[in-house]
């Protein structure tokens, strides 16, 4: 699986999740060769934070996880879709998708609504 995959300078390479039922873009993250390996191996998605510098499995604080139902790799061989079932929201900020806002009349709207409190889920930020 690995030796298609052509990953960046870090060792990265762009992931997609897409619902399987809906074709709906929930996110993008990021993936290592080590998130792509145990997605494949557990068929649910795993990712490579940046800014953590570390994998995490998607959903293991909030429990909205993404079972993976297919892997492709596109025509360059630099990105990967995922299709997958998830569970609850995608979105940190509590949308169902990362792609909540719109640009509309010259500025960015909300659109979509929460479906769950990430203050509950995450905690306070400040």
């Amino acid at each position: 699986m690995i030796e298609h995959v052509k990953f960046d300078e870090k060792g990265l390479v762009p992931a997609i999740a897409q619902d399987a039922e809906t074709g709906e873009v929930l996110m993008m993250a990021w993936m290592n060769d080590e998130a792509l390996r145990l997605t494949g191996e557990k068929m649910v998605a795993h990712y490579y934070s940046r800014s953590r510098k570390k994998l995490w499995l998607k959903g293991e604080t909030s429990g909205n996880i993404q079972k993976v139902q297919e892997i492709r790799l596109d025509c360059d061989g630099d990105t990967i879709l995922l299709k997958v079932t998830q569970a609850g929201g995608a979105c940190h900020e509590g949308y169902r998708s990362c792609f909540f806002r719109k640009w509309a009349n010259g500025s960015w709207a909300v659109d979509g609504k929460k479906i769950f409190d990430p203050d509950k889920i995450y905690g306070h930020k400040k």
